[in-house]
C-alpha cells in the first residue's frame, strides 16, 4: 500500500526550547502537554499562557501541536476538565492525545479539535481501529507490542480516512503500552496519572524474608544484581522505507523528557532519512549515516523491539541503567554577523581553545573545525568557556544561523 501524502514526523516538546528546537530541526508537528491530564507530570510542560505561545509559534511555521491528555484518570483527576478542554479548543491546538474513553466523550462534546487515540489505549488489532473511528476519532496511535506486519494489516484493514501513527524511536516501556503499576506499588507515583518513578530502570537483588540484609544476585552480571526489567531503546530509522510504503500516517519520536540537544539530533537524523526516502535516495549508506549521528546524542543501546519478531534477552540492558554519551553539546548559535563572520555561543558544557567540535543546522552535513579564536562579552581573548550560559564570540567562517549546535566529540 503507498500513501499518496507525505509521513507527519512528530516530534517531543517538552518545554519551549524543545518546541523551537523541534521546529528548527525538522518536525512536522509536535506533541506536548499543559499543566495536567498529561503522562509526563516531571516534565516542565506549559502553562495557558505558553500553550498560547506555543500554538502561535507552530502554526507560524506551519507545525501542528498535538495536547497529551492521555492520563487513566479517577473522578477526581476530572476536575477542571470541561474549561480545559475549551481553552484548547479556542486558542486551535490541532489533535488531543488520548486514552481514556471519559476524556474522549467530554472532548468530542466540548471541542472541534481532531481526537487521537493514545498508545496508552493499547490499540493492536484492527477490530479497535474501526471502534475508534466510529467513535470519531481521526488517528490511533498503535501499541508498541505490534509487528510490522501486524502494523501493514492494521493499516490496510483501517476505514480510508484514519490515520494510523506508530512509534519509530525512543524508550520502550517493560509494561504492555506504558501500562505499569510498578511505579505505584513501590513510591507510590502514579505511572497512569504522569508521576512514574522509572522503577523498571532500578537494579534489582533478591533477599531472604528471615536474613534480613542478605542480597542474593540475580544471576545476569554476577555483581550483586540486575536490571533485569530495563530494555534498549527502540531506533527504526533504517525502516523508514518499509513504513512509508506500508501508509504508514504518522512517525513518533519519544522524549519529552529529554534535552534540546537530544531533540535536534533525532529529529534532524530521521527528517533528512525521510527527505533522502522521498528524493530517491534512501539506502543502507543513508542509514547507517544518520543512525550514527543519532548515536552522538545521550542514549541506551538499540533495539528493533517487536518490528520483526517478539523482543527476546538481547532486547534488555541487564548490566546497568546508564546512558551512553559519546559527545558534549557544547553550545548553540544565537546570533551570526555575516559581514564580521563572527558567531555570538551560548556555553552549555565546558569547552577550550584548540577544541575540535562539530557544527550542525537543519541540513544533510556537519562542519567540523577547530577553535583558534574566543572572547568574552568585555572583548578579553579567553581560553576556556567555563560559566554556565555565558556568551563566547568566535570567528567562524561559516554562515550560521540561530539555534544550529556545537558538540565536541568526549576523548576517552
Amino acid at each position: 500500500m503507498t500513501n499518496n501524502k507525505k509521513v507527519e514526523l512528530l516530534a517531543p516538546a517538552g518545554d519551549m526550547e524543545r518546541l523551537e528546537t523541534a521546529i528548527k530541526f525538522g518536525a512536522n508537528a509536535v506533541f506536548l502537554a499543559g499543566d495536567s491530564f498529561g503522562l509526563r507530570a516531571n516534565a516542565k510542560n506549559f502553562d495557558k499562557e505558553e500553550l498560547i505561545k506555543a500554538v502561535k509559534l507552530a502554526h507560524d511555521n506551519n507545525v501542528r501541536v498535538h495536547v497529551t491528555m492521555n492520563i487513566l484518570p479517577h473522578d477526581d483527576d476530572m476536575t477542571g476538565l470541561v474549561e480545559y478542554l475549551e481553552f484548547l479548543d479556542s486558542i486551535k491546538v490541532d489533535a488531543l492525545i488520548i486514552s481514556d474513553p471519559g476524556i474522549f466523550s467530554l472532548a468530542k462534546e466540548h471541542t472541534d479539535i481532531d481526537l487521537h487515540i493514545s498508545t496508552q489505549a493499547s490499540v493492536t488489532n484492527s477490530a479497535t481501529v474501526k471502534f475508534w473511528h466510529d467513535m470519531g476519532a481521526k488517528r490511533v496511535i498503535l501499541a508498541r507490542e505490534l509487528s510490522f506486519e501486524e502494523i501493514k494489516e492494521v493499516k490496510k484493514n483501517a476505514p480510508e480516512d484514519m490515520e494510523i501513527e506508530c512509534f519509530i524511536h525512543g524508550a520502550m516501556c517493560i509494561s504492555y503500552s506504558g501500562r505499569c503499576l510498578l511505579s505505584n506499588y513501590m513510591t507510590g507515583r502514579d505511572a497512569n496519572r504522569g508521576d512514574c518513578a522509572q522503577s523498571c530502570r532500578w537494579k534489582y537483588s533478591i533477599q531472604e524474608e528471615t536474613r534480613p540484609g542478605e542480597y542474593y544476585p540475580i544471576e545476569e552480571d554476577g555483581k550483586g544484581g540486575t536490571f533485569i526489567m530495563n530494555s534498549k531503546d527502540l531506533c527504526l530509522i533504517d525502516e523508514i522505507d518499509k513504513l512509508i510504503e506500508a501508509g504508514i500516517d504518522s512517525f513518533k519520536i519519544e522524549g519529552r523528557m529529554k534535552t534540546a540537544f537530544y531533540v535536534a539530533t533525532v529529529i534532524r537524523s530521521y527528517r533528512q532519512a525521510i527527505d533522502s526516502y522521498y528524493a530517491g535516495t534512501f539506502n543502507d549508506e543513508v542509514a547507517k549515516k544518520y543512525y550514527d549521528e543519532i548515536r552522538k546524542a545521550s542514549h541506551r543501546h538499540f533495539t528493533k523491539a517487536f518490528f520483526y519478531n517478539k523482543p527476546d534477552s538481547s532486547a534488555q540492558i541487564y548490566e546497568n541503567s546508564s546512558y551512553i554519551r559519546n559527545y558534549d553539546f557544547i553550545g548553540t548559535v544565537l546570533d551570526y554577523d555575516k559581514e564580521t563572520k563572527i558567531a555570538t555561543i551560548e556555553q552549555r558544557n565546558r569547552f577550550f581553545l584548540g577544541d575540535k567540535i562539530e557544527i550542525f543546522s537543519n541540513s544533510p552535513d556537519f562542519y567540523e573545525l577547530e577553535i583558534d579564536n574566543m572572547k568574552n562579552k568585555k572583548g578579553e581573548d579567553i581560553e576556556v568557556a567555563n560559566q554556565p550560559k555565558e556568551e563566547i564570540f568566535i570567528k567562524i567562517d561559516l554562515p550560521l544561523e540561530k539555534g544550529d549546535m556545537l558538540r565536541r566529540k568526549i576523548e576517552k
